[in-house]
């Protein structure tokens, strides 16, 4: 998949709140599909297994069987990936900008 498309997906799915909230869920240790329907009793099965294949297509998620349960892990990678892509050359910018107007007042 081409990088263009795989930021597309992790946009996609950051984009709903629902699966930032999954994703919030997993950030401290790998939780079974049924732990995360319990975390989140307003959504039925099928709906927190729709979230987490839009997560999973983007490679947000990592899902492993252990027997009858399915584990599903975070991979923060992706996101860190659009951090070092997008986020932080705008950051830059915008720190340059500031630290000229904050000389500028100086003057």
């Amino acid at each position: 998949m081409s990088s263009k498309a795989q930021d597309d997906n992790v946009f996609k799915a950051l984009a709903h709140p629902r699966r930032r909230a999954l994703l919030d869920e997993l950030k401290d240790a790998p939780r079974t599909t049924g732990m995360l329907c319990d975390a989140f009793p307003d959504m039925d099965r099928c709906t927190v297994m729709l979230h987490l294949k839009v997560l999973e297509e983007a490679d947000l998620v990592v899902a492993r069987r252990e027997g009858r349960e399915r584990w599903n892990h975070l991979n923060a990678l992706p996101i860190k990936q659009i951090h070092d892509r997008w986020i932080s050359q705008y950051a830059t910018h915008a720190i340059s900008i500031l630290d000229r107007l904050k000389s500028d007042l100086e003057e």
